[in-house]
């Protein structure tokens, strides 16, 4: 008897298959994989193909999850299927996210990815987009707004998407901006693609729908996953949801301001409910810049050829260097 349960338990222990950090393929794999990657940095992920949405024309969503928030990343997300596969979108539950509690969203997630009748039709990918790279794209002299950030990622997912072999046929987006502006900017890039650009597109597409619960979960995970460079230890969920209005993430930006450095690398520091924060507590910094000098060139300076011509109109102008060190002489008679 004892040595029946002793095999049970290790038939158990066999039975429990390492995650690979490297894949994606169920809600319980997507932690690991975030949390292997280093989250100063963009992380992009791509399902796999189906077969058939590289052989059948497709549709593709594109949405994002946690463009207003003060903390964490910002996740876009695609996902595509063929044109005939919509019912497999119903049928998973894909609805407007934001009426999705998080726990129906996981579970749509997980059978995305698990179920055969969904992953065999259905692929999609994410950009996780650090706050780190936001802050500093907002900050740096050239500066690249959220809108641009937004719309890179948007495009270059579904170039990844088109690089991998999807034959697309229509895309749907969830405008940022004004719609107008932003198909004009995608008909630009993909001009072979049938684009439809509009508000709360999530709600009106099956398509975007999934997309947005991609990236909706990948961002739920990712604060979960987070790792503090800075040695921090907070409990789950400590940081609220990030909104500038919670007064739970309000709470966290005051108690976590470093008086030089400032916030942890998980806030967005571009954020006016960041900067204010800092600017009531956070010491003034001031940055010495080296005086201005100018540059030393030690050849001659082109002017010096066009002097020399005195007010009667003689010019004097002196020897070229190569000309006295090789003795040479100009002559204007033979």
């Amino acid at each position: 008897m004892e040595d029946m349960e002793i095999k049970e338990e290790n038939e158990s222990v066999i039975d429990e298959k390492p995650v690979d950090i490297n894949k994606i393929g169920s809600l319980k794999s997507l932690g690991p994989f975030i949390a292997a990657h280093e989250n100063s940095q963009n992380t992009v992920y791509l399902s796999d193909v189906p077969a058939i949405c590289k052989e059948q024309p497709c549709m593709l969503g594109v949405d994002e999850a946690g463009r207003g928030p003060v903390l964490g990343p910002m996740v876009y997300g695609i996902s595509y299927c063929p044109l005939e596969s919509k019912s497999v979108l119903v049928e998973l539950g894909c609805a407007d996210s934001k009426q999705l509690t998080e726990e129906k969203r996981d579970i749509i997630f997980n059978d995305l990815n698990t179920l055969e009748y969904a992953n065999s039709c259905i692929g999609w990918a994410v950009e996780i987009i650090s706050p780190n790279v936001i802050s500093s794209s907002m900050y740096r002299r050239t500066k690249c707004s959220l809108n641009e950030i937004s719309m890179d990622s948007a495009m270059g997912l579904i170039q990844h998407a088109i690089d991998a072999g999807v034959n697309i046929a229509e895309v749907y987006v969830d405008t940022v901006g004004p719609p107008e502006k932003y198909q004009e900017k995608l008909l630009k890039r993909f001009p072979n693609f049938k684009i439809t650009v509009a508000k709360k597109a999530d709600s009106t597409y099956p398509i975007v729908s999934a997309a947005s619960i991609c990236a909706k979960v990948t961002r739920d995970h990712a604060l979960k996953v987070w790792q503090f460079p800075e040695g921090l230890l907070i409990k789950d969920n400590a940081f609220g949801s990030g909104y500038p209005g919670d007064p739970v993430t309000k709470r966290f930006l005051t108690e976590h301001i470093d008086l030089v450095f400032g916030f942890p690398r998980l806030v967005r520091f571009s954020w006016s409910t960041a900067e204010n924060a800092l600017a009531d507590k956070a010491f003034e910094m001031e940055f010495d810049e080296p005086d201005s000098e100018k540059p030393k060139y030690a050849g001659t300076k082109l002017t010096k050829f066009f002097k020399g011509t005195t007010k009667t109109g003689e010019v004097k102008r002196e020897e070229c260097r190569f000309f006295k060190q090789c003795h040479l002489d100009n002559v204007t008679d033979f």
